[in-house]
């Protein structure tokens, strides 16, 4: 997508007291852009249908040709690409993918640490980040989700039941470093109960 689009889009979405997370261009002449609430609420369809009438102007003024223009909130699996978003969701469990492999892998899955102090980066992109896990966690992680079912612990050995590891891994990475920083989305389907 061109940069000036892109740059055109990102500032009509925050002239209008929203912040921009990402644009792409769907098959079909689709173009999505995706918008969230600076006040930390929910998008609601009347926010939607605000910045979708101002990028329509904004794609009539730059003469762009596109068939549907769709504009959404983040979702469940919301896109971090800024550091910003990453501040503001420490604490949370992340996927991050990387460029180019470390250590023979590009996926990694951990719970996003707060910004990593005493940088002396040159600026915000570069800045380091960072994710923690151990097997351990991740598991009493998926334990804990509303509906997750109970997994009998598998045998190993003479009978012991294996226990995952408690060996803590790190991950730092700058923005640079990464193709995308996703969160991973806590479903709850049980429904309220009265």
């Amino acid at each position: 997508m061109p940069g000036g689009l892109t740059q055109s889009i990102e500032t009509a979405v925050a002239g209008l007291g929203y912040a921009f997370v990402e644009t792409v261009w769907a098959g079909g002449g689709v173009l999505r852009v995706t918008i969230d609430r600076n006040d930390g609420a929910t998008v609601t369809v009347d926010d939607c249908e605000r910045v979708s009438r101002q990028v329509q102007y904004v794609l009539e003024v730059d003469g762009v040709d596109y068939q549907r223009l769709e504009v959404s909130s983040p979702g469940l699996d919301r896109l971090l690409r800024t550091p910003g978003d990453l501040a503001r969701f420490a604490g949370h469990l992340v996927d991050v993918t990387l460029r180019a492999p470390l250590q023979g892998r590009k996926k990694y899955r951990g719970v996003l640490q707060a910004p990593v102090a005493g940088s002396d980066a040159p600026d915000e992109v570069a800045a380091p980040h960072a994710i923690v896990w151990d097997e351990a966690l991740l598991a009493e992680m998926a334990a804990s989700r509303p509906g997750a079912k109970k997994v009998a612990p598998r045998k190993v050995g003479a009978g012991r039941p294996a226990t995952p590891s408690r060996v803590a891994h790190e991950l730092r990475f700058s923005l640079a470093e990464v193709r995308e920083v996703r969160l991973v989305p806590v479903l709850d389907f049980r429904g309220r109960k009265s």
